[in-house]
């Protein structure tokens, strides 16, 4: 009986060959097209201007409350108790800002992420099936699912430029 399914397997392979010679593939990394676009490249140097501020004073506030902590651990035991406790509160404090605006920073960024996404997901999308029309393609392969790819089958370039094109 196994030897029957592996001969139906092989002939089935062999008929199906024919038609696989026939189809146009392409990979593509979505991922990439999306990322490496212009509109992305200046979304990305924006947010860093919009959130730079926010995320300098995440960075002081991280920085203050580590001068704190070594503060504490280098001269805790030589302190004045009132001293100990009113440091020990301070880090208490900045570490709680610390979390309140690192929080609130990314929720910002991610909502701003989601509204560009929304805003270039359209356009990647017309660019793709531009390229794939354009192709003829048959079968559209994520590249995340491809060990490896000739450059002739990765649309993935093609699909950035045509992005870029269409402003």
């Amino acid at each position: 009986m196994r030897k029957l399914t592996q001969l139906v397997v092989v002939s089935l392979a062999l008929m199906a060959a024919p038609a696989f010679a026939q189809m146009k593939i392409a990979v593509l990394d979505y991922q990439m097209a999306l990322l490496e676009s212009n509109a992305a490249k200046k979304y990305a140097v924006d947010a860093e201007k919009k959130f730079g501020p926010q995320l300098n004073q995440l960075k002081k506030l991280e920085q203050d409350a580590k001068k704190i902590q070594d503060r504490l651990v280098k001269e805790g035991d030589k302190m004045k108790q009132a001293d100990a406790e009113r440091l020990e509160l301070d880090f208490k404090q900045k570490a709680r800002d610390f979390q309140i605006k690192s929080q609130q920073l990314n929720e910002a960024k991610a909502v701003a992420d989601r509204d560009m996404l929304q805003v270039l997901k359209p356009q990647l999308d017309k660019a793709v099936e531009t390229i794939l029309k354009a192709g003829n393609y048959d079968l559209v392969i994520d590249s995340a699912a491809v060990v490896d790819v000739k450059p002739q089958y990765d649309i993935t370039l093609r699909v950035i430029e045509k992005m870029n094109q269409s402003r």
